[in-house]
């Protein structure tokens, strides 16, 4: 597996040492993938991004990019969305997009080329000569996006890129990202959105309090967080019955939490999964129609939730 980016043992402190802002942060981030950074306010990961992008340098440890330490030369191998956006409301779109693109390497021609293709992907073809200050927020979120991959960086880094969008937009930026993925771009995606950590995340780091705490692939991650139980909802029983069948099932399944379901007449059961996923079919299909049954994988909201919880109750 070939790595983009690389950390070892990074540390960063503020105020003279008293506030730890990462402590011995280790990550490996493999090429062609969309990493979640994901973690509270003030966790570190804000800290890690500014030392890949070299705008400050960690206390201890190395960070590399694709197997060199990192270096000056490596700045125009990285594009950088911040989450508060930094470009010049009284300057046309046109002309920062060049003057940016020049700041990483590009030269005016190819950046023109290269901004026409996003501009016509985008729909976008009319903003040329517009002021930012005359673009609405999601128009400018637009214009930031742009900026940030025109240069064709082989690594990413998105700090909440759907800050702004409708969701019309925010799908668009979204198909944008994945396909600048499958074309062979690393992606580092910080956000809060967990929906979108889901849908297009590969990998995941979750740091808290300047450490990382999680760290794998989103399907294992969430497999590891599972608390190995079923959900089934049953419907269509008679009104008259629903207190029998909650003692039947009880009976069965001593474990067993059920709860009504009103608006369908039926009952919602989350059973212990160590109970065997045949032997409980087999129970509740005589007890009422199946509506749904699932094992209940936490979502990555909750996996957050719940890491961050365990987090601050040990420290």
């Amino acid at each position: 597996m070939s790595l983009i980016l690389q950390a070892r043992n990074v540390s960063k402190t503020y105020d003279n040492g008293a506030k730890k802002a990462l402590t011995n942060f280790n990550l490996d981030m493999p090429e062609g993938c969309i990493y979640g950074l994901l973690g509270p306010n003030g966790a570190g990961k804000t800290t890690f991004i500014r030392c890949v992008n070299q705008i400050i340098a960690p206390d201890s440890g190395q960070i590399e990019i694709l197997g060199e330490p990192l270096a000056k030369h490596h700045i125009s191998q990285i594009g950088y969305m911040p989450e508060e956006r930094g470009l010049y409301k009284n300057m046309t779109v046109g002309d920062q997009l060049v003057y940016l693109a020049a700041l990483k390497g590009m030269s005016s021609a190819d950046a023109k080329k290269e901004a026409v293709m996003w501009f016509e992907r985008l729909h976008i073809e009319q903003w040329w000569k517009k002021k930012l200050s005359e673009l609405s927020k999601g128009m400018a979120q637009k214009i930031q996006f742009v900026v940030t991959v025109l240069h064709k960086p082989k690594l990413l880094i998105l700090d909440e890129p759907f800050s702004g969008f409708d969701p019309v937009n925010a799908n668009l930026i979204r198909d944008e990202i994945l396909a600048l993925r499958d074309s062979g771009c690393s992606i580092i995606l910080s956000t809060h959105r967990m929906e979108s950590v889901e849908e297009l995340c590969d990998r995941v780091a979750l740091v808290n309090e300047s450490e990382k705490i999680i760290d794998g692939k989103v399907y294992d991650v969430r497999q590891q967080m599972k608390n190995n139980s079923y959900t089934c909802e049953l419907i269509d029983i008679p009104v008259n019955e629903l207190d029998s069948k909650i003692q039947s099932i009880k009976l069965s399944f001593p474990e067993a939490e059920v709860g009504y379901n009103k608006h369908e007449n039926g009952l919602i059961i989350q059973i212990p999964s160590h109970y065997g996923q045949k032997l409980i079919l087999d129970t509740l299909v005589s007890t009422g129609t199946i509506q749904h049954f699932s094992e209940n994988i936490p979502s990555m909201n909750d996996v957050f939730i719940r890491a961050v919880q365990q987090k601050n109750t040990v420290s």
